[in-house]
């Protein structure tokens, strides 16, 4: 009877451990459902890799944000004193983070552009709501939709009047050059017989600062193969300017770009700006460097944005406005081989890289002088894959000579050996001016090049242009009229002292900016509506 009992106890006690297993595996079961259901709720409208808050805030609630993932939802916080900015999806910052308040991206209403059955007539293409607007308004800068999906999907890949894929029988030279993957060698030259082509860049003003850096590594001493003197490309911006040293930077063989006259610190503008802002700012940039440096050759053709932000399709509309030749400021990711210079008539050989970019979408007769992101790993033969910076100065971990010097054979090798794509070396001057040992490497590694190296030339971004519009195998290029020009130049400069302008702006209230030029003071400092200083608006 003991024996009994006992066994009912233990069957009891094996049947409520098992329905208590039971009920816990139901609680489960419908915990982990309750998290998929939220999940899913949280997920379904969000973008492949979008990230988002969960609660809207300051303070550390605007650090974190989660990302939907194949394996669920992953979490990250940005570092002490930074925000995560929800549009930017990058951590920025602090003070520079305006929508803590909001928890996504904004949704923007897409356009019925693909649908089983056609809603419009030729021509016409279908707004988010309906109805239909001329395809020719679809990403042209203005909302013609009521709801406004006009405008919401114009990248690369939705515009519909975006520039077709390369086609080489159309695409020809001197006036169009295009590749399907942008890494062909124009006029299909074997790459052993391609001059290699350096070109340095300068951005920002060119001033006190920063003359006595230019004049100590353009001495007169450092000789391209063909006798002349290299030469470099400067995109300059207005603001403390000496234009007396622009001009004899110009009568020097150099090429002078522009940069924007305000060189506007909020990056948005950049991307946003209208045809006439730009124009304002890059055509005005012009017609201040052409009267106070007294250029008259027609000579200032190139274009790069502040902060290499894109201004989309607004931005190369205003270049072939006002004729200038080519733009420098998108980015190509690192790639081997590296990208060659191409014409935007056809679509861009690479993805719109860099964060929030607004690239050019439509078919424009402008030059790409695109900027191949350099590799900056130590050792790229073990090194993991580390993203590539486009301006040097933005390669944070280069930190001594040596390794400036490791970093500057390394990335010639890659265009050396392979396509002979241009090397582009972009540069702040306050870096190189900031850090002597980076200055001497630089100085020694160019005198390198040059000794060892019959066939590498350090030329302007025109130059390289007119090189791809009329290539020339090495053998033939010391003769190459475009870079003879201006090979060697002596002589005194423009003038010995400038006149020293001590002037002010409505436009720029509060301020007397010095304006240093060789021609005649204006009654006003130059600005964005009054370029000439003349005070006209």
């Amino acid at each position: 009877m003991v024996k009994l009992l006992a066994l009912i106890g233990i069957l009891a006690l094996t049947v409520a451990a098992a329905t208590a297993e039971v009920r816990i595996k139901r609680q489960a079961e419908e915990t982990t459902k309750k998290e998929e259901s939220f999940e899913k709720e949280l997920c379904k409208d969000k973008d492949a890799g979008e990230w988002f808050r969960l609660v809207a805030g300051e303070g550390d609630n605007c650090r974190d944000v989660i990302q939907c993932t194949s394996s669920g939802l992953q979490a990250i916080r940005c570092p002490a004193g930074l925000y995560f900015d929800i549009e930017k999806q990058t951590c920025d910052w602090k003070d520079a983070v305006k929508n803590c308040k909001f928890k996504n991206k904004e949704r923007k209403v897409k356009p019925l552009l693909i649908t089983d059955e056609p809603l419009c007539q030729d021509g016409f293409l279908a707004c988010g709501d309906g109805n239909c607007i001329e395809r020719g308004l679809f990403c042209n800068g203005e909302k013609d939709c009521t709801d406004g999906s006009d405008e919401n999907s114009c990248d690369i890949e939705n515009d519909p009047n975006r520039a077709p894929p390369c086609d080489e029988s159309v695409c020809q030279l001197p006036d169009c050059f295009c590749s399907e993957d942008g890494t062909t060698i124009p006029g299909n030259l074997p790459a052993k017989d391609v001059p290699m082509m350096i070109t340095i860049t300068f951005d920002d003003a060119i001033n006190n600062n920063n003359i006595d850096l230019y004049k100590e590594i353009f001495n007169g001493k450092r000789k391209n193969p063909n006798g002349c003197d290299i030469k470099a490309t400067y995109f300059v911006s207005h603001k403390y300017t000496n234009y007396s040293a622009v001009q004899e930077t110009h009568r020097k063989g150099h090429e002078i770009a522009v940069h924007s006259i305000t060189h506007n610190d909020e990056e948005r503008f950049w991307s946003n700006a209208t045809v006439d802002d730009w124009a304002k700012e890059m055509a005005g940039m012009r017609i201040i460097i052409e009267k106070y440096a007294n250029i008259t050759d027609n000579s200032v053709v190139g274009v790069r944005a502040p902060y290499l932000r894109v201004g989309g399709n607004n931005q190369f509309t205003m270049m072939e406005e006002q004729a200038f030749l080519y733009d420098s400021t998108i980015t190509a990711p690192l790639s081997n081989p590296p990208l060659w210079p191409y014409t935007m008539y056809f679509r861009m050989p690479h993805r719109c890289h860099g964060n929030l970019q607004s690239c050019p979408t439509r078919s424009h007769a402008v030059w790409e002088m695109v900027m191949n992101e350099l590799d900056r790993r130590e050792d790229p033969t073990n090194d993991e894959y580390l993203p590539g910076c486009a301006m040097v100065d933005s390669c944070s971990n280069i930190l001594t000579g040596d390794q400036f010097y490791n970093f500057l054979n390394h990335n010639f090798d890659r265009h050396y050996d392979q396509n002979r794509a241009p090397l582009g070396l972009y540069f702040h001057a306050a870096w190189l001016k900031n850090n002597p040992e980076f200055l001497d490497a630089f100085l020694y590694w160019i005198d390198e090049v040059l000794a060892n190296h019959n066939d590498v030339y350090f030329v302007t971004m025109t130059q390289v242009i007119q090189w791809v519009q009329n290539p020339k195998p090495t053998n033939e290029i010391k003769n190459f009229d475009p870079w003879r020009e201006k090979c060697v130049v002596d002589g005194a400069p423009a003038c010995w002292v400038p006149h020293s302008c001590k002037l002010t702006s409505k436009e720029v209230p509060g301020e007397t900016i010095n304006l240093q030029t060789c021609v005649r003071c204006p009654n006003n400092y130059p600005w964005v509506n009054d370029p000439t200083g003349d005070g006209f608006f």
